[in-house]
C-alpha cells in the first residue's frame, strides 16, 4: 500500500468535501438575501396600493370636511414623504414618514366622527376599510420584513459563514422600524381636540 496515493485521496476527499459544503453555505446566503428582498417586494405592495387609495380617501373627505384642510394637506404631504422614501430605498426616513402618515391617518378619521354625512357615504365607508386593511397588512409584512432581515444579519456574521459572506460581499440589511411615537398609546384626547 502507498500512503503517498492513500495522502493524495484523504486530500483530494477533504478538499471536495469543502467545496460541497462553501457551495452550500453559499446557496443559503443567496436564499437568504432574496428572501429579504422579496419580503421588501410584499410590504412595497401594500405601500403603493396605500399610495392610490389616500388621494381618494382625501377627496371623499375634502366635499365634506371644508375646514379641515390642514389635516388634509398634512395626510397628503405624508403620503408624497412615504412615496419618496420608498423609491429610494431610505428605510430611515421611510419609517419617519409612515409614522406622520399614520398620525395623519388617525386625526383624519377622528375628524371625521365630526361628519355624519361623511360617515354615512359609502364610499368613505370603503375607503376607510381599505386603508384599514392596508395598515394591517403593512404592519404584517413590516414584522416579516424584519424577521428575513434579522436571519440574514445574523447569517453573514456567524461562522463560518461570514467567511463566505466577505468573500462574495454580502451585505446586512437594515430594519423598517417605525419612530417611538408610533409605538407610543395613542392620546385620544388629542386627536378630538
Amino acid at each position: 500500500m502507498d500512503w503517498t496515493h492513500v495522502l493524495v485521496w484523504v486530500v483530494v476527499a477533504v478538499l471536495i468535501i469543502l467545496s460541497i459544503y462553501g457551495i452550500t453555505l453559499y446557496n443559503q446566503l443567496v436564499n437568504i438575501k432574496h428572501a429579504v428582498s422579496r419580503a421588501w417586494a410584499n410590504i412595497d405592495v401594500l405601500l403603493r396600493q396605500r399610495h392610490e387609495e389616500l388621494p381618494k380617501l382625501v377627496e371623499a373627505c375634502r366635499q365634506y370636511m371644508q375646514y379641515e384642510q390642514g389635516t388634509l394637506e398634512r395626510v397628503i404631504n405624508a403620503r408624497n414623504a412615504v412615496s419618496q422614501a420608498r423609491d429610494r430605498s431610505d428605510l430611515k426616513q421611510l419609517g419617519q414618514a409612515e409614522t406622520a402618515l399614520r398620525n395623519g391617518l388617525g386625526q383624519l378619521f377622528a375628524l371625521a366622527e365630526g361628519y355624519p354625512e361623511l360617515q354615512a357615504s359609502t364610499s368613505f365607508q370603503h375607503l376607510q376599510q381599505r386603508i384599514s386593511g392596508l395598515e394591517s397588512g403593512i404592519a404584517d409584512r413590516r414584522e416579516l420584513y424584519n424577521a428575513a432581515v434579522n436571519i440574514n444579519n445574523v447569517r453573514i456574521e456567524q461562522f463560518p459563514d461570514v467567511l463566505i459572506a466577505r468573500l462574495f460581499s454580502f451585505q446586512a440589511a437594515e430594519l423598517l422600524q417605525f419612530s417611538e411615537a408610533d409605538k407610543a398609546d395613542v392620546d385620544l384626547r388629542q386627536l378630538f381636540s
